[in-house]
């Protein structure tokens, strides 16, 4: 077995295989193991889907919401161990890949149309 066969034996054993589809626009919430002290929980952190890059176990989506007035975005890596579950809370109607455009807009402007020919 060569190196590259390893490395990509030991990639699929750590990939997450129960994650949904997820596209640019979805309005997703992420669950985010939080340490505090020697305790552990789940933080849910819901927003946009405003991006989505690489593939494998590399892959990531960057999230953005609106906390108290100001735009707060983060990127997940989707197959970390610190990411517990990713649930799809709407569908949006988009028509790019970046939805950067997002950074710029608020109010109703920063809204997005839902999508209701995909399945939640």
């Amino acid at each position: 077995m060569n190196a590259q066969e390893i490395i990509r034996s030991v990639e699929q054993e750590q990939m997450k295989p129960e994650l949904p589809v997820i596209y640019v626009g979805d309005t997703v919430r992420v669950g985010v193991k939080i340490r505090e002290g020697d305790k552990e929980r789940v933080q849910p952190y819901e927003g946009v889907v405003i991006s989505k890059a690489s593939s494998g176990i590399a892959q990531n989506i960057t999230v953005r919401r609106v906390f108290q007035g100001v735009g707060v975005e983060r990127v997940f890596l989707l197959h970390s161990p610190r990411i517990e579950d990713v649930k799809v809370m709407r569908r949006g109607k988009v028509r790019r890949a970046k939805l950067y455009y997002l950074r710029q807009r608020t109010g109703k402007s920063a809204r997005l149309k839902q999508r209701f020919d995909r399945e939640v």
